[in-house]
């Protein structure tokens, strides 16, 4: 599968479709159970709190994992996506209610790059404060 965006068809400063990501304790229980991360500030709020957190907070790949998918719903193809990093500035704290948090992604072409690939920096924000620095994917475009 190749990516649906042309290369050729898109400028430094084009905005990708933002998308908001909920979080919930449960999906966080899902994601220890399939990443092996059974760290207990992940869904144990007694043991957050006595680290010093204000309470449970979302896994730190977990976050950037839900950020990402604005990159790769907006190409159509995951394997697009030829290199992807962040700098974890601050955590999703997820509350212990029936709305959790919400991850909100915005996205922008940053950069076109040789052999037909872009820079996308992407701001990844949650109640309000920016939790991912530095966040920036290449793509591999058609």
């Amino acid at each position: 599968m190749a990516a649906r965006i042309s290369y050729d068809e898109v400028e430094v400063g084009t905005e990708l479709p933002g998308q908001q990501f909920p979080v919930t304790r449960a999906a966080l229980v899902r994601y220890a159970g399939a990443s092996g991360d059974f760290n207990p500030i992940h869904w144990n709020e007694r043991v957050a709190k006595e680290v010093g957190l204000p309470d449970v907070i979302a896994h730190g790949m977990f976050t950037m994992a839900e950020a990402v998918r604005v990159v790769t719903d907006w190409t159509g193809d995951p394997g697009a996506v030829v290199e992807y990093g962040v700098r974890f500035t601050k955590p999703v704290v997820v509350p212990d209610d029936d709305k959790g948090a919400t991850v909100e992604v915005s996205a922008k072409v940053a950069q076109k790059l040789d052999d037909r690939r872009v820079r996308v920096d992407l701001t990844v924000v949650s109640a309000g404060v920016r939790v991912l620095g530095m966040a920036r994917a290449v793509v591999q475009l058609s």
